[in-house]
């Protein structure tokens, strides 16, 4: 196991009618942004929920924060915070909105000329304004770590950010929340969470054996609540059960000790900055590739997974690891999610090596566990998904 440190400071408040606690985590005399997404928490309560909880408090609005959080967006909320003298923040929404929020609080301290610098210079954040959120999309785990990923439209560009002033003060889990969420978000969510868990995980053996047991824990259960949830996201405890897993498999817990990879997430930005493709889905594409181009640097993991997960336990290594593989595309197959870039876009020609001279150009020469994916292994992985 890997030397570590580890601290989340995130209050979180899970369970049924907890929305109505805002008001004990807020100070009296904030003055509060709240912001959200395409308005889906005015059809479905939430917003009327969050609303009578802040009765009393100086509250403005900002609403429209897309899918893959823009840049530009952010800006127009960054001019109401400056204009209104705001004090605390509040998120609404999903990991998109989350995240959005996350870049507000860095840019609302910073003293530079142009806040796009805190993402394209990758400057950490060590104090953000406070903000809070309620989570109405389980999916990103943003609501209890202090990392996002934000979007830049005009240069088809998507860069992440972070840093220790960027955890949320407070978090509410209300699992009720999950029954209004589309059929689309959900397996997007099912295949975000399960893909974060790999990320960690699909390295190589570090003698983590509790750390491989939790992120194992978290993919077992998805894969067990996965078809349920799809049926009836009504069901509470099997919205719990999704919700907490969303929250787990990325704040922070089980990449502690064990080395841990991310190209995928990288890769996959760069498909949703280019094409606009549902993020999750791009991970569903990436995966598979990444993992044969690389077979073996990852085979003794891809073996222990496939026996631990999809019971496994005859052949050799590589046979397992194969098999493996598999039975991964074969679940996002079974989420309704498409693992071809080709079943995405038709104007496919090029993206591999327009991304392989966007990690060039900035520098990113050397990706996952062991810095050793080169700007042309990218382009291969990403050539296969064609």
């Amino acid at each position: 196991m890997l030397n570590f440190e580890f601290k989340n400071p995130v209050k979180i408040i899970f369970g049924k009618g907890q929305i109505v606690k805002i008001s004990q985590e807020i100070p009296e005399n904030a003055k509060i942004l709240l912001l959200y997404g395409g308005g889906s928490i005015k059809s479905n309560g939430i917003y009327d929920q969050v609303m009578s909880a802040l009765k009393g408090f100086d509250v403005t609005e900002f609403g429209g924060i897309p899918a893959n959080p823009e840049y530009e967006v952010l800006i127009q909320a960054l001019k109401v915070i400056k204009d209104k003298q705001i004090t605390y923040l509040l998120a609404v929404g999903g990991g998109s909105v989350i995240d959005g929020t996350k870049f507000l609080s860095a840019a609302a301290l910073y003293q530079g000329e142009e806040p796009w610098d805190i993402l394209k210079n990758k400057i950490r954040t060590d104090k953000g304004m406070p903000f809070g959120t309620v989570l109405t999309l389980p999916a990103t785990g943003s609501e209890m770590n202090s990392g996002a990923v934000i979007t830049r439209a005009d240069t088809q560009e998507k860069f992440g950010m972070g840093g220790p002033g960027l955890f949320p003060e407070f978090s509410i889990l209300d699992p009720l929340v999950v029954k209004s969420v589309p059929q689309r978000q959900l397996a997007n969510g099912i295949t975000d969470a399960f893909t974060h868990v790999l990320e960690q995980y699909m390295t190589y053996p570090a003698q983590a054996f509790l750390q491989d047991r939790f992120a194992e824990g978290i993919m077992q259960t998805l894969i067990e609540i996965a078809p349920r949830i799809q049926q009836d996201p009504s069901d509470y405890e099997v919205a719990a059960n999704f919700m907490w897993c969303c929250t787990m498999a990325l704040n922070g817990l089980i990449q502690k000790g064990v080395p841990t990879d991310w190209s995928v997430h990288a890769i996959g930005h760069e498909l949703t900055a280019l094409f606009g493709i549902d993020h999750a889905r791009t991970l569903a594409i990436i995966v598979p590739r990444h993992y044969r181009y690389n077979f073996e640097q990852k085979k003794e993991k891809l073996a222990q997974y496939a026996e631990r997960i999809w019971g496994i336990q005859e052949g050799t290594v590589d046979e397992k690891a194969g098999l493996a593989i598999t039975r991964t595309e074969s679940f996002f197959h079974s989420l309704g999610i498409d693992t071809m870039l080709s079943q995405y876009t038709d104007d496919y020609e090029g993206t591999a090596e327009k991304i392989e001279e966007r990690f060039t150009e900035r520098g990113w020469l050397g990706l996952g566990e062991h810095k050793s994916i080169k700007p042309g292994d990218v382009r291969q992985i990403v050539a296969l998904s064609y």
